[in-house]
């Protein structure tokens, strides 16, 4: 901790972005500045004073990290526009305060979406989901953020304003340090704008449900979806109480909408399972899982393994959505069984997999990230090059990056 006075960051602050953009949160001087180069002068002065800063967007996923004290807070609300969106080429340029869904308002006037569907996009920004890495249903067709996002603009802890790729999908200028920022949790370096990959939105979708009284046959349906031919766009494996739900969502031109739908529908009758329309709010599924739990968990896997961790996760009593990428978010009411979750966990890990515990309300019952990767000492190097005062979120990410 540094012995520079409060007062003191809140004048300087205030000589940089204006007195009406700083203002006192408890011990820190929380600042909003309105572009890269106010946000390079601010990272600059806390990097020299050794004062540690933290980023904030719209804090939609602050409870995913450790809680770690810092003397500036550091606001990316005033950086909010589309910056460019040159439809004719489908790329846009949006700077990282930028809500999501406003962001993709403005895209669907050209019939153009980021192909993403992150959690709650009506508060999330553009920043704060690419430092979570965060990702729905949609990854199974386009890919996740590392393949959407072709050219990123970021500020170092020591000021310095760097560019890395561009404003074309074929783009090979550089280091791709776009890839190395996301899921970085804002530990690298502060973003301030993004260029992003567009795709057309889908003008024909369906969505079908899947039934049965356990996941694995559920499972094996989905493995089976992902090697045959239809145009799947989403697939995602439910669990709630006493149901399991298998949703498959379609998109293709009409001519072939009706035959797809139908083909897939007998592919899961032809096993015996049972399918409806899927109701409205089944895509909904992993965002209602945080409303009023307790304790939540993401877990990676390999889709093969979908089954029989869905089913170990709901007979520990927890609601889960699993991604057919092998993404799984779980619900719990109540805080676990330990002994039953560290098992599973240690199966996970053994499998190449991970479980982080994204939400834990009260005494924490289980470490929040697990064993350290064996790809640790370089995270923890290139946290060294990029940041060696640990200025940024310090002590917020996996082994206290």
């Amino acid at each position: 901790m540094t012995s520079i006075s409060q007062q003191s960051v809140m004048e300087y602050a205030a000589s940089i972005a204006g007195l009406e953009h700083v203002e006192a949160t408890g011990s820190a001087c929380s600042v909003a500045p309105a572009d890269a180069q106010q946000a390079a002068h601010l990272l600059r002065y806390a990097n020299e004073k050794g004062l540690v800063v933290c980023i904030e967007g719209a804090g939609t996923k602050s409870p995913w990290l450790d809680e770690a004290p810092a003397e500036i807070r550091l606001r990316t609300s005033r950086m909010n526009q589309v910056r460019e969106h040159t439809w004719q080429d489908m790329t846009c340029s949006v700077d990282a305060g930028c809500g999501w869904q406003s962001m993709q308002s403005t895209l669907a006037q050209h019939g153009q979406h980021v192909a993403l569907d992150p959690l709650w996009p009506e508060r999330a920004t553009v920043g704060g989901v690419l430092g979570a890495n965060d990702s729905g249903s949609l990854r199974l067709r386009y890919g996740g953020l590392r393949d959407l996002v072709i050219g990123m603009t970021i500020v170092l802890a020591d000021g310095t304003v760097a560019r890395s790729g561009g404003k074309v999908v074929k783009n090979v200028a550089g280091y791709d340090l776009p890839k190395l920022l996301c899921g970085s949790f804002g530990t690298l370096a502060l973003i301030t704008e993004v260029t992003f990959r567009l795709h057309s939105i889908a003008r024909h979708s369906s969505s079908i449900t899947v039934l049965a009284a356990s996941a694995e046959p559920l499972n094996d349906l989905l493995l089976r979806l992902l090697d045959a031919h239809f145009s799947v766009q989403s697939m995602q494996l439910r669990a709630h109480k006493q149901a399991f739900a298998l949703d498959v969502r379609l998109a293709a031109l009409p001519e072939v909408a009706s035959t797809q739908q139908d083909g897939v529908i007998a592919m899961a009758e032809s096993t015996g399972l049972k399918t409806e329309p899927s109701h409205a709010g089944a895509w909904a599924a992993r965002e209602n899982l945080f409303a009023g739990a307790r304790f939540v968990v993401k877990a990676t896997l390999l889709p093969s393994a979908i089954g029989r961790t869905v089913q170990a996760m709901h007979d520990l009593g927890g609601s889960v959505v699993a991604q057919a990428t092998g993404i799984l978010t779980v619900s719990f009411p109540n805080n676990p069984d330990v002994r039953h979750l560290t098992h599973l966990r240690a199966q996970l890990e053994a499998a190449g997999g991970s479980l982080t515990v994204l939400i834990a309300a009260g005494e924490a019952v289980l470490d929040r990230w697990g064993t350290l990767p064996s790809s640790f000492p370089v995270m923890r190097a290139v946290k060294e090059n990029f940041d060696p005062k640990r200025t940024l979120n310090r002590g917020r990410f996996l082994g206290g990056l």
